[in-house]
């Protein structure tokens, strides 16, 4: 695969090279390959068909979780949000030592601390991480959803992106069944301040504890706005707004 930098900017086949637009830029690459047929039934691709069951399974275990996370995904995420979590939902489903090689599963994979650390402290954009927002300490009450921040002052203890005049504050608990794909969230009032505001303490808890079972993930959202004439306006479409994974249980 390789860029194109020339003037003329294609898209297409020609001949045995295909022009594509990507996220990245202009690319090109060249047509051809193994056929379909022969993947699906030739004893030497085995390991191939092996290796795609477990892609697709992994990436729809990525569309489980930002589909249950809904409306907090929307706010805060960015362009190769699915591709990154793709990676980390395959190496979760590397975590499933029981399945053999071409069954092996994220629903199994989470169920271990090593699937569980995976997705702990995963941002949903890239372009604004939790450690480099909040330099503020945080608890977490994993009974509720909680999240608590102490003695807080925004304008020493928060990264606020130029032309913010407010942010706000938010904390879901989630909790999802991934071989079911049963879901359930709940989420905690959201707190609205001025960047300016003084130095107090926010308690984030959620309305109640999601119903059902399944692995628990605990979300921190923020999300920042310009006050003009009275009104507050995402900021740049939130393209600073943060969407963390504080825990997973």
């Amino acid at each position: 695969m390789a860029k194109l930098n020339g003037i003329l900017k294609i898209e297409g086949t020609l001949e045995n090279l295909t022009f594509y637009k990507s996220a990245d830029g202009h690319m090109v690459r060249t047509k051809g390959g193994v056929s379909r047929n022969r993947i699906l039934n030739d004893p030497a691709f085995v390991r191939t068909r092996e290796n795609g069951v477990e892609f697709g399974q992994s990436a729809q275990a990525g569309k489980l979780l930002r589909m249950a996370a809904g409306q907090l995904v929307f706010k805060a995420k960015d362009s190769k949000l699915s591709s990154r979590m793709l990676q980390v939902m395959a190496s979760i489903k590397n975590a499933d030592l029981v399945s053999a090689r071409g069954e092996r599963k994220v629903a199994l994979g989470i169920q271990t601390e090593e699937g569980k650390q995976a997705l702990r402290g995963f941002d949903f954009n890239q372009r604004a991480v939790l450690p480099a927002v909040l330099y503020a300490p945080y608890s977490l009450d994993v009974a509720t959803g909680g999240i608590s921040l102490a003695d807080f002052n925004p304008v020493q203890q928060l990264r606020n992106p130029q032309g913010a005049t407010h942010f706000s504050m938010q904390s879901a608990f989630l909790k999802l069944d991934f071989e079911s794909g049963v879901s359930s969230i709940t989420y905690s009032d959201v707190v609205n301040l001025g960047t300016q505001s003084g130095e107090a303490t926010h308690a984030l808890t959620p309305t109640s504890v999601p119903d059902g079972s399944g692995i628990s993930f605990y979300l921190f959202l923020i999300e920042f706005f310009q006050e003009v004439n009275g009104v507050q306006y995402p900021l740049n479409n939130g393209a600073f707004n943060v969407l963390h994974i504080v825990d997973v249980q």
